[in-house]
């Protein structure tokens, strides 16, 4: 059995990134910007072959995933599985403001837990893969950086946390049922 590509892939920039606000299950589309990576993302990944790509149902998440899936010419599936971080009342703060009142994002009340996060994310990142092998495709996910630090933490523990800016993948590799990373951060 050969190894199973599996692109993880940040949506394209939006106004709330541009001004370093947690975006959450807000719904800003892509800037100008944002719309530019996910042209340079489809060129990119169109090299990746037959592929079912996936995202989130955020519309940032959506529109990135939709150029790419035109340009190389195949289906894109929503699942709720890919849904960014849910930060409740902290949504469109920004980032630094919450930090600095409660330390860090993860101790401020009413924010998803990382371990709910992978709990969704992986069983839904496990089910696509099984299913890209079975149709002999490389599965793009199109998600969000609070999806794909915790999964690749809890794939791959030891790694150093990425950056993951906006418009950039991650490359996994998948034999059965191991995950490895191989790329991180990489900005077309």
């Amino acid at each position: 059995m050969t190894d199973d590509a599996v692109y993880l892939v940040r949506h394209g920039e939006t106004a709330l990134n541009a001004d370093g606000r947690l975006r959450g299950l807000a719904d800003p589309d892509l800037t100008a910007e944002g719309l530019r990576e996910a042209e340079s993302l489809a060129f990119v990944l169109a090299s990746a072959g037959r592929s079912i790509i996936v995202s989130s149902p955020l519309r940032r998440a959506v529109h990135t995933a939709s150029i790419i899936a035109e340009r190389g010419q195949t289906e894109h599936h929503v699942d709720v599985g890919f849904n960014d971080r849910d930060y409740g009342r902290w949504t469109g703060q920004p980032k630094a403001d919450v930090i600095a009142q409660w330390g860090t994002v993860d101790a401020a009340p009413g924010v998803e837990p990382m371990s709910a996060v992978v709990a969704r994310a992986g069983p839904a990142l496990d089910s696509w893969a099984e299913q890209a092998h079975a149709d002999d495709r490389t599965l793009i996910v199109v998600t969000h950086d609070a999806v794909i630090r915790p999964l690749l933490s809890d794939i791959a523990p030891t790694l150093p946390s990425p950056d993951v800016p906006t418009g950039s993948y991650q490359l996994l590799r998948r034999h059965q049922e191991r995950w490895d990373v191989e790329r991180t951060d990489q900005v077309p």
